[in-house]
């Protein structure tokens, strides 16, 4: 099977890091050092729509993987499906329940899906209004794609209404009191997989304090869970928004990512994306102990009720991240990087099990690796349970350096 995956972060990292068992071809554009190592990739493809068709024009891949969120808001997956290539992804009209927090506000009131009371806000009235009527702490999220940084949390109103300015409209929410957990499914439209539940954290510093980020690090199982999570949430958040998909004549293909509260109320939904989350899809598919490959291409192609269900390594994963200087803020690029023992540390083998991930990351004129964005490395632990990956996952972070490069300390620390 010939492959071609659309991105260049930690996210498509660990795609391309699945994928990699079960192809004779795989590409990736634009890619990273690190996914080279795995996969040829195309860093000077036009990142549109249009730009993305030419490329799988000129490879004819069997599937192509969008792994962010903006081609597909921008309608890449309409335009490959248009020309008859089979693309995992939804197509703009479905993406929209990420591209918009109103629209998936409105899909999960006519699906009747358990969420936040809410108002969608477009004048400085209106967000007075809605801010009135929640108290705090206040919940303002911008209604249109924000890199996983468009949230505001916080107990200061004034703060509040200037990211509501910032914003333009916005969704102001109630807000939830219970710990997060993030759950994803792959659906063709009709049929819907659930994946493992994973936990991430978005907040920057240590003890959640700091400023939202797009996430910090994550890990997964959930041993402290519900054992019938997954099963819950397909059966009150998954299955009814794609069949409300369904009957809006926009079926969604691809990744449904759930947002999960789990409140004193009950499960409530924070939000929806439209693919793949990150970090949580490193852990996640760390576990994964079946091709992910062939998973993706039937619900792709609209028969993933037969295809094989995925089973799960047993034991646990868990991700830091390392940011560099600045980060969300204004992130510093260009720092060489150092892994002592890289050559373990970055090994393409599927079967390592304490590895680095690159997403932020470029080669130099002198062909060293640099930071090239906000979030560089994730660094992957595992071990037989989350205790152990954890130490894994720290005891590989310290071997790794770059000036201003930095790291939550307390990810998975408390159970």
């Amino acid at each position: 099977m010939r492959i071609l995956v659309i991105g260049s972060g930690g996210r498509e990292h660990a795609i391309v890091r699945a994928l990699s068992p079960d192809t004779d071809s795989l590409h990736a554009a634009p890619g990273n050092p690190g996914i080279a190592a795995l996969a040829e990739i195309h860093s000077g493809t036009d990142p549109t729509p249009a730009g993305i068709l030419a490329l799988a024009r000129k490879l004819s891949p069997d599937l192509v993987v969008i792994g962010p969120e903006a081609p597909l808001v921008a309608g890449a997956a309409d335009v490959l499906r248009e020309n008859g290539i089979t693309c995992f992804g939804p197509d703009a009209a479905a993406a929209a329940i990420e591209g918009s927090k109103s629209f998936a506000k409105q899909v999960m009131a006519e699906a009747g899906i358990p969420t936040a009371a809410s108002f969608t806000c477009r004048t400085g009235a209106e967000t007075d209004a809605a801010l009135a009527a929640f108290g705090p702490p206040y919940v303002v999220k911008d209604d249109a794609l924000a890199a996983g940084k468009g949230v505001l949390v916080t107990a200061d109103v004034e703060a509040a209404r200037a990211h509501a300015r910032a914003c333009g409209t916005v969704v102001i929410e109630e807000f939830l009191d219970g710990p997060e957990v993030s759950l994803f499914a792959v659906t063709d439209g009709q049929t819907a997989v659930p994946l493992m539940p994973a936990q991430d954290f978005k907040r920057a510093r240590d003890g959640d304090q700091g400023p939202n980020t797009g996430g910090m690090g994550a890990y997964a199982p959930l041993p402290w869970a519900p054992a019938d999570l997954a099963d819950r949430t397909m059966d009150t958040v998954i299955s009814p928004a794609v069949d409300v998909m369904a009957r809006r004549g926009t079926p969604y293909r691809g990744l449904l990512y759930a947002g999960l509260s789990l409140t004193s109320a009950g499960l409530r939904v924070v939000e929806f994306n439209a693919r793949f989350g990150d970090p949580e899809t490193q852990v996640v598919l760390d576990r994964l102990g079946t091709p992910l490959a062939p998973l993706l291409h039937a619900a792709a192609a609209g028969d993933l009720a037969s295809a094989a269900p995925p089973r799960w390594r047993p034991g646990a994963a868990v991700v830091v991240v390392i940011a560099a200087e600045g980060y969300p803020e204004n992130p510093v690029k260009g720092d060489k990087i150092k892994i002592e023992d890289a050559e373990r540390a970055l090994v393409p083998a599927p079967v390592q099990n304490n590895y680095v991930l690159q997403a932020g990351t470029a080669t130099d004129a002198a062909g060293d690796l640099v930071s090239a964005g906000g979030r560089v490395l994730n660094v992957v632990g595992s071990g037989a349970d989350v205790a152990a990956a954890r130490a894994a996952a720290y005891e590989l972070a310290a071997t790794v350096s770059f000036r201003g490069g930095w790291y939550r300390r307390d990810i998975a620390a408390r159970l």
